[in-house]
């Protein structure tokens, strides 16, 4: 997509208003972008030079996280919701490289993501990868629409990375985590993060952005990001900058716009 300025793309997509999977896709190296994002994703990159680094070390964070469920905790089902453009180290791959026989849906409702869905679908025969089509405000969907893949009388992870700020009220959002949750069973664990409202000018950037006509996302304060796991069990270090959740290395110095996760245990 991005070898060509057209503004004419695949039915159902609008590329004269930027997206901001695509344009994340973008800050991340990646092809599937349009001119309307590339241009939106640099007017970002003037307000927040780091920006790049900030996508990086969200993914950085989930392949850290996926690593840790698939191994040291041992899960084998993943429910990856608000899924996103395919970049490098997706779900399916991070979590079948540690254990071959995980399986993995992948949700979401964009029809880009949907053209792209077929790299979702790729899985070690061990294993088992689907996608469904479902929007993250119908839990309810979200979880029938998996049990066709998962037994959600297993141990199962819920993975709702940098999603949540797609929902612009932040009860509605609590809700959605609970009741997502609310279909897994004991063992189970969920997986978070979120753009945190701590850097003024990732503020600024984001309300210039949320001005353009796109579908808005919204930065919270560390503590109602940390709010989304109230009944659960946190793992070390709780929720933190994603750079600082048991990194590989040392933490050397970070954007101070990286978003915040954590990782926590249904009882």
């Amino acid at each position: 997509m991005s070898t060509s300025d057209t503004q004419a793309g695949p039915s159902g997509i609008d590329t004269t208003v930027p997206h901001s999977a695509r344009i994340w896709n973008y800050w991340l190296g990646g092809k599937d972008n349009y001119q309307v994002d590339r241009e939106a994703g640099d007017a970002y990159r003037r307000t927040v030079p780091d920006i790049d680094a900030v996508a990086r070390a969200s993914r950085y964070f989930l392949t850290r996280s996926i690593r840790h469920l698939a191994g040291e905790a041992g899960i084998r089902q993943f429910l990856d919701v608000g899924t996103g453009l395919p970049t490098v180290d997706n779900t399916h791959e991070v979590a079948q490289r540690v254990a071959p026989t995980s399986k993995i849906v992948y949700v979401d409702n964009d029809p880009l993501v949907l053209l792209h869905a077929q790299a979702l679908l790729t899985s070690v025969p061990e294993g088992a990868t689907q996608y469904i089509d479902a929007d993250l405000h119908d839990p309810e969907t979200v979880l029938a629409g998996a049990a066709r893949t998962l037994d959600f009388g297993r141990p199962t992870a819920l993975i709702l990375s940098d999603v949540l700020g797609h929902v612009t009220d932040f009860e509605v959002a609590r809700d959605i985590v609970r009741r997502l949750v609310g279909g897994l069973c004991p063992g189970s664990y969920l997986m978070l993060s979120h753009g945190a409202a701590r850097d003024p000018e990732l503020i600024a950037a984001q309300d210039d952005y949320n001005d353009t006509g796109a579908v808005p996302y919204i930065l919270r304060s560390p503590e109602q990001i940390t709010s989304f796991f109230d009944g659960l069990d946190l793992l070390d270090p709780g929720v933190v900058p994603m750079p600082e959740w048991r990194p590989d290395v040392a933490v050397g110095d970070y954007p101070p716009s990286v978003g915040m996760g954590g990782v926590a245990r249904v009882p």
